[in-house]
């Protein structure tokens, strides 16, 4: 019997978790190329050419061997499904392709922060047995689902069968991580016995208070209240759990810092600056191109400590951050330095707001 390993799959849930309301992790100057794509693709959404019908006919063929379903089960689902243009429309205008004013007003709001504050203490005790047991901190979990689905409320309107198939046939700039998707999403509904065409989520198909794709579901989701379901959909307890443990099984170092504010000097400090997510200078490195911390954390960060510096656009000039490991941690839920920051920042202002209550 094959199967997709457990290693491919956790390639692909790595390459991005959530879809959910934070969307593609593009930067400003993809989003245009995006955007003329998805022009293309949903003029032809409506339409199944050949060279479409020879990549659904593929995809049965691989869910059939690979996975052992019928192929009347797999093209039941596949006839079904309907390719839907306000989809490639939503994908190609990504919230992350805007500058940082623009960004974070979306998600550091009052109500935000308030709401994050009442699912805590409706939450408390799982939350805290979350930080116990799997070592990531409260804020940060709260934090998450704040941003994804503001508390559970807002969990995607679209049909997840429909969006991972118009994005898996008709959206070529992705189409083939989308299809894998697809794959997962199917496996997926059959093993926890979920109802695949009641299913709403994201117009890229994440689901959930957490917004996981389907390939991440199967990966990180755990069972946290012992009733022997990983129910990500309706039960708050699971989601929880499962956002700690994609946290902890992407290396969030217990008790270590995020990131500080930071103050630049002369122009060395421009050559750190870039879209690499990757963290491949040390803090003594990056000190020596005239980055400085101001002076609260000057003695926080040792020296051969792995950072990045991060440039956010202001609308009257430049902030800069150091991000370390545990900023980096958060990108692997999203691949954006934009999205990272919000869900740290609401954090703060979220546990700020729980210790002085």
């Amino acid at each position: 019997m094959r199967k997709t390993s457990l290693l491919k799959r956790k390639a692909i849930a790595g390459m991005a978790l959530c879809f959910g309301v934070t969307a593609f992790n593009l930067y400003a100057d993809d989003a245009g190329n995006i955007a003329d794509a998805a022009k293309k693709s949903s003029q032809s959404a409506t339409a199944t050419s050949p060279d479409i019908k020879e990549k659904i006919d593929q995809f049965v063929q691989k869910m059939v061997q690979e996975h052992q379903f019928s192929p009347e089960y797999i093209e039941s689902y596949i006839k079904d499904a309907q390719p839907n243009p306000s989809i490639l429309e939503a994908i190609s205008r990504p919230w992350e392709a805007k500058p940082w004013y623009q960004y974070y007003p979306i998600f550091l709001t009052e109500k935000r922060i308030s709401k994050g504050l009442e699912f805590w203490n409706t939450h408390q005790e799982t939350l805290q047995r979350a930080e116990q047991e799997l070592g990531i901190p409260a804020e940060i979990i709260v934090s998450i689902i704040g941003v994804e689905t503001f508390y559970g409320t807002y969990k995607g309107k679209y049909s997840v069968l429909d969006a991972l198939y118009t994005l898996g046939f008709y959206h070529p700039p992705r189409a083939k991580f989308f299809r894998k998707e697809l794959e997962e999403f199917f496996v997926l509904t059959r093993d926890e016995k979920l109802d695949i065409t009641e299913l709403k989520g994201s117009y890229a198909g994440a689901m959930g208070w957490g917004q996981f794709i389907s390939s991440s579901y199967r990966d990180y989701a755990i069972d946290f209240d012992g009733d022997g379901i990983r129910d990500l959909l309706n039960n708050p307890v699971d989601a929880i759990g499962s956002v700690a443990n994609y946290f902890k099984r992407h290396g969030w170092k217990t008790g270590e810092s995020v990131a500080f504010p930071a103050q630049v000097d002369g122009q060395q400090y421009t050559s750190l600056i870039n879209k690499d997510l990757k963290f491949n200078h040390s803090w003594q490195d990056i000190q020596s191109k005239g980055v400085r911390l101001f002076t609260p954390h000057m003695d926080k960060v040792p020296a051969d400590a792995d950072a990045k510096l991060l440039e956010f656009e202001q609308e009257n000039g430049k902030e800069y951050w150091l991000g370390l490991h545990n900023f980096y941690v958060i990108t692997r839920y999203n691949h954006s330095p934009l999205y990272a920051m919000a869900v740290y920042q609401l954090s703060q202002e979220i546990k700020s707001r729980k210790y002085e209550s």
